[in-house]
């Protein structure tokens, strides 16, 4: 028998070649203390089914701290609601309620593809988008639905950095008040501080200020739930607060980017009178957008075609799964 003669590799080139494929076909979960024991121990409904996915693929799935990550490795990485390396690298975050997830190239949320995405109300079932926004209703705000009314108010809901204008905002969140009140002069106002934010000194004092000024501006801590309920609409940088207000039926006005600006009135594209005249007038469909929000453009990992929908997500990201 004769055998096909070829160019045979030296032993050492051979095992840094068979090294090489084998670091590419790594990834590292870079999770912090507490979520990673939890993947570890398959405690974690929705990244143990994206950790089965690539290892399906033939991926060798490690989880290391964050304070591990280097770009310089080889093979590819997944973070948690932290900026991902510039290739073979995605971070994932919770899109707002478990079990919706996300898995983006960036940890900005108004770069994300659904931020991108246009939505398009024709096609979505309106019974099937009614049942789930009910559904979602019920489990998440059943109490302070009880009492959906509107007291005249525009609740701000406030994060953090007050006097810092960011990338993406408008202006700094203390200007947005300002703007709040000129647009409102009869209105009252209720701008409620993050219960989990820290606040200086010299933020204090500005707020105090504006609430001797203006007689209809009211400064709160918190009340959330009370406050969505109650309030006519929102007005807000981009807190999550504003997209729990479609479930209470509230339109918003939106001073920053992010990826739930659809339905909203966007202070960068209407202009800063304009946004609250629309807002004010405003009445989308909120059961049709939180559809497609949550079931059609992000992952349910609750749903039995939750891998399916992740190994997808990374073809679309060009891993290859």
């Amino acid at each position: 028998m004769r055998v096909r003669q070829g160019r045979v590799l030296p032993v050492r080139q051979l095992a840094l070649s068979v090294a090489g494929m084998s670091s590419q076909n790594k990834v590292r979960f870079y999770l912090p203390e507490g979520l990673r024991q939890s993947v570890e121990a398959g405690e974690h409904n929705f990244l143990n089914k994206v950790a089965d996915v690539l290892r399906a693929a033939e991926f060798e799935v490690l989880f290391e701290a964050p304070q591990m990550a280097d770009p310089r490795r080889s093979g590819y990485s997944l973070f948690h609601m932290e900026r991902p390396f510039q290739r073979d690298s995605v971070t994932v975050r919770r899109n707002y309620y478990y079990p919706f997830w996300q898995i983006e190239r960036t940890n900005e949320r108004w770069h994300w593809d659904v931020a991108n995405a246009r939505f398009d109300p024709e096609g979505i079932d309106p019974e099937e988008a009614t049942r789930f926004y009910r559904f979602w209703q019920k489990r998440l705000y059943e109490a302070p639905l009880q009492n959906v009314g509107h007291d005249g108010f525009a609740y701000v809901p406030l994060q953090g950095k007050l006097l810092e204008k960011r990338s993406f905002q408008h202006c700094s969140p203390v200007e947005m008040i300002g703007h709040t009140l000129a647009q409102e002069p009869n209105r009252k106002v209720i701008a409620a501080l993050h219960p989990k934010e820290s606040y200086s000194e010299e933020e204090f004092a500005v707020l105090e200020r504006l609430e001797a000024e203006y007689s209809q501006l009211e400064l709160r801590m918190g009340d959330m739930e009370e406050l969505l309920a109650r309030c006519d609409y929102v007005v807000t940088q981009n807190s999550s607060v504003a997209f729990a207000g479609f479930f209470f039926g509230k339109p918003c006005v939106l001073f920053g980017l992010i990826d739930f600006h659809h339905i909203a009135a966007n202070v960068e594209l209407l202009g800063v009178a304009e946004a609250f005249t629309s807002a004010r007038a405003s009445a989308p469909d909120y059961a049709l957008y939180v559809w497609w929000f949550l079931q059609k453009m992000s992952i349910n990992a609750g749903r039995p075609e939750a891998e399916t929908r992740i190994r997808a997500r990374f073809q679309a990201l060009g891993w290859p799964v």
